[in-house]
């Protein structure tokens, strides 16, 4: 017995004793410390109001977001071998890996999906970090294989959301494999003339960073991201120096023609939206945050001419029309 069952009356103390309150309702930005309700960083799509920290979100997040209506259709998830080394260290890796599938009620690491954005037909490719640190394995690797065969079936755009720390140890060379697997089917999309938008977010490293994730046509960064291959300790006590404040993260890599752009997630989807019409010949949508007709008949078109994707300084002549760069 205490004070509350005592003193307090029954409906007061039913509310005092809730045991269902809901966790984690304020979220603390890591950059500024700034307290934001969890509602209010959901409608700014996980970015601190603030500071503009971009906070992780889940795969399934990013795909709601980014195709039109957050409707889209998954690619069926592969069957592969669930653990082909037996591996175990503290724990087994078959243990780790339905822990990992309750936690995210996903099957793997990686999603892929098809559908509608701003009008255009794309096939999206996602990362999960919270799903082993996004690793790349067997099943990640096949899924990514999948879907890029598949853009180069039917010449549409892919967009690629990398984050991940790299290959799955647990799987050694299985999961090395992917890579170059991965490489020959980005090379199938080159070769089909699919269009490859990869959006690099936070973080992308390991041997994800040194395989997919670097071969887009187009790479664009989300604000703050960490992009590298090896670690930064690693590399200082590599080298023996100090490496920059700034190292490795999105502005970094922008200075040093690492990427192509940095875009905030807000504009992600209508900045993709218009360079993969640009890169398809398609005309430009009425507005970019509404979908347009996708009908790709260029009979019925006039002028068919798109602009070249070029940087030009403030106070000089815009780009010259150019060719289509595909039918």
């Amino acid at each position: 017995m205490n004070w509350i069952t005592n003193f307090v009356r029954p409906k007061i103390g039913s509310l005092l004793n809730r045991t269902d309150m809901p966790e984690n309702l304020w979220i603390k930005c890591p950059e500024s410390g700034e307290m934001v309700f969890y509602k209010d960083l959901e409608k700014n799509m996980g970015v601190m109001p603030a500071s503009g920290y971009h906070m992780r979100i889940t795969a399934l997040e990013r795909l709601k977001q980014f195709f039109d209506d957050g409707k889209y259709e998954l690619f069926e998830s592969p069957k592969v071998p669930t653990d082909p080394l037996k591996f175990r260290d503290k724990t087994r890796y078959a243990d780790k890996l339905k822990d990992a599938k309750r936690k995210t009620e996903m099957d793997d690491s990686v999603l892929a999906a098809s559908g509608l954005v701003n009008g255009v037909k794309m096939i999206a490719v996602v990362h999960e970090m919270s799903f082993i640190g996004g690793s790349l394995g067997l099943a990640a690797g096949e899924t990514i294989v999948r879907a890029m065969i598949q853009a180069a079936k039917d010449k549409c755009a892919l967009a690629l959301f990398a984050a991940s720390g790299g290959a799955r140890m647990q799987e050694g060379i299985f999961s090395l494999m992917q890579m170059p697997r991965t490489t020959v089917a980005r090379q199938m999309m080159r070769d089909a003339g699919a269009p490859y938008i990869v959006v690099l977010t936070n973080p992308t490293t390991g041997g994800v960073s040194a395989s997919y994730a670097m071969l887009g046509d187009i790479h664009i960064a989300e604000p703050g991201a960490v992009i590298g291959f090896a670690g930064r300790r690693v590399i200082e006590q590599t080298i023996r120096e100090k490496l920059p404040d700034d190292f490795q993260t999105s502005e970094y890599l922008m200075e040093h023609g690492m990427v192509d752009m940095i875009v905030e997630r807000s504009e992600l989807k209508p900045t993709i939206s218009r360079i993969v019409r640009m890169m398809q010949g398609l005309p430009a949508a009425e507005n970019d945050n509404e979908p347009a007709d996708s009908d790709t008949s260029s009979e019925e078109e006039e002028d068919d001419t798109v602009l070249k994707i070029v940087d030009v300084p403030d106070g000089e002549s815009q780009p010259e029309p150019a060719e289509p760069l595909s039918k």
